[in-house]
Formats: structure tokens, C-alpha cells, sequence
């Protein structure tokens, strides 16, 4: 073992993870989508109060991208909406999230499709709601993923985005074994790749964690393919290409009394816990 890898191990004995869904779920507290479904009204107050629940949601149909075992994309049906789509490519989310529907008793009203969100396969104006949560920073292609969802967005419509930018205290989404914050900052990839390996080693969704966080490349070296290091100031070149421009943009801190460095350029990327961002397809809003 290295001795990067080794230091690693020895810091993050100090630090506990933080509670997270794949662990509760393997400790049978909760299940994966039920964690998600609790997290829905937490999802939603990153918009507030500028748009109201019933504002997003009211009597309107709902695309869901990257939406995992779709815990949230049910619970936006509490909150008014009349359909939900949640889309996703990792297959064994399906299942989940049908059989957590039916347990809702909400299977009529929701729909799971295992695709892309760069080729959903809906009509044009298909949908007056696109919700990426906790999604513009694993997606591989974010401009062409939000193209696509301008194109299956009804006119009036609205994209509601909000992202954890890269550079803050759990940006590395390793936080279900390392509790380091900031620990993407002072370790190299390689070393995570292999801290974490070592980490989850012997868990019983041990491989299904690897799968979902790394591939390797043409040359065998493996690389993070989860997340693809979304930046705030990276985000701000996409909303600047954005036809139409944001109607809403804006960052919230990781805590209250740190919003003075979460607003200085260069350290922000530190300091900003979620960025927060709506879109508005023109033309007239559906009825």
C-alpha cells in the first residue's frame, strides 16, 4: 500500500462519516429511495422562497433526471404534481423505485425510464417541470443534457437545478466511507480511488459502489466517472451559454455566519454548499 493511501486511512480514522444513504441501507435503517423521500422537502427549500412548492409543482407533469431509486421523484407528487417521470441509467434503480411506488400506492401516477438524459426519447414539449437535482455534476455532458431538457420542456416551462460545486467539504461523493472534509483537495485521485477501495472492501454492495464511482480509461488507469468535478465557475460558463439565460441564479452557503467567504472570488468554491438555478423555456405558460 502507498504511503499517500496510508496516510489517508490513518486521518479518516479521525473523521466518522457522515450518515448516508448506502450505509443506512446495508445497516437496514433505511432504505436507499425511502432516504431520498425524506430528502424531497430539503430538495425543494433550495428554491424557496422565491418559488413556492406549489409553484413548481401544482397540477404539473415531471421529469425527473438522474433521479437513483426516485424517493424524491415520488415524494414531488405530495407536493401537487399530477405525473412523474423519473429517468436514470443505472439499471437496478428500476426496480427499486417501481416497487417503492407501488408501496405508496402511487404506480399510476409514475413511471421509471432507464435511459440517458442526453437522449431522453420524449416528444418535444413533453413535460412543465425538469428537475436536476444533485445532477449537473455527475453527468458526463452537462450542455448537451441541458439542451435536451430545454427541448422535451413545454414552453413556460422550468428547469429547477441545484449542485453541490466540487471544491466543497464532501465534493468527492466518498462521504459514505470518508469522512475527511475537503479531502479531494489534499489527495490525489489515485490515492481516493484506492483509500476508498480499501474502505469498502468486504461491504455486501461492495462492487456495486466501485461500479457506480469508477471505470477505467483506453490506457487501463482508472478515473472517477460519478462525478465530473462540476466548479462553480465552470457552472457559470454553462449558464452564460444558456438560451434562454437563468431566470434565478444563486449560491447558499455552507453555514449562515460563513456567508462572507462563500461570496469572495477564489475561496468560494470552498465555501458555497449548493448552487441553485431556474430556467424558463419562453413562451406561454401551460394552463
Amino acid at each position: 500500500m502507498r504511503l499517500p493511501v496510508k496516510i489517508l486511512l490513518a486521518v479518516n480514522k479521525l473523521f466518522p462519516p457522515i450518515p448516508h444513504p448506502f450505509n443506512l441501507q446495508n445497516e437496514g435503517k433505511l432504505r436507499y429511495n425511502q432516504w431520498q423521500y425524506q430528502q424531497g422537502e430539503r430538495t425543494i427549500a433550495c428554491f424557496a422562497p422565491r418559488f413556492t412548492k406549489e409553484e413548481m409543482f401544482s397540477g404539473k407533469r415531471v421529469l425527473d433526471l438522474g433521479c437513483g431509486a426516485a424517493g424524491k421523484t415520488l415524494y414531488y407528487l405530495s407536493c401537487g404534481a399530477s405525473e412523474v417521470v423519473g429517468l436514470d441509467i443505472v439499471p437496478h434503480y428500476k426496480q427499486e423505485a417501481e416497487d417503492f411506488a407501488r408501496e405508496l400506492h402511487l404506480e399510476d401516477r409514475f413511471t421509471f425510464v432507464l435511459g440517458s438524459a442526453l437522449e431522453t426519447g420524449f416528444p418535444d414539449d413533453s413535460f412543465d417541470v425538469v428537475i436536476m437535482n444533485d445532477f449537473m455534476e455527475h453527468i458526463s455532458e452537462p450542455e448537451p443534457a441541458l439542451q435536451e431538457a430545454l427541448r422535451v420542456l413545454r414552453p413556460g416551462g422550468r428547469i429547477y437545478i441545484n449542485l453541490p460545486p466540487y471544491y466543497h467539504p464532501t465534493g468527492s461523493h466518498m462521504a459514505d466511507v470518508i469522512g475527511i472534509p475537503w479531502v479531494h483537495v489534499f489527495f490525489s485521485e489515485r490515492t481516493l480511488i484506492e483509500a476508498y477501495k480499501e474502505l469498502v472492501r468486504g461491504l455486501p454492495d461492495e462492487q456495486q459502489r466501485l461500479e457506480l464511482r469508477f471505470s477505467k480509461d483506453a490506457n487501463g488507469v482508472e478515473h472517477f466517472t460519478y462525478i465530473n468535478k462540476m466548479t462553480i465557475r465552470r457552472f457559470r460558463r454553462i449558464r452564460a451559454k444558456l438560451d434562454p439565460p437563468p431566470i434565478y441564479y444563486h449560491e447558499i452557503p455552507l453555514r449562515k455566519f460563513l456567508t462572507p467567504l462563500a461570496k469572495l472570488p477564489g475561496i468560494k468554491e470552498f465555501f458555497v454548499r449548493m448552487c441553485v438555478c431556474v430556467v424558463e423555456k419562453e413562451g406561454k405558460a401551460s394552463g
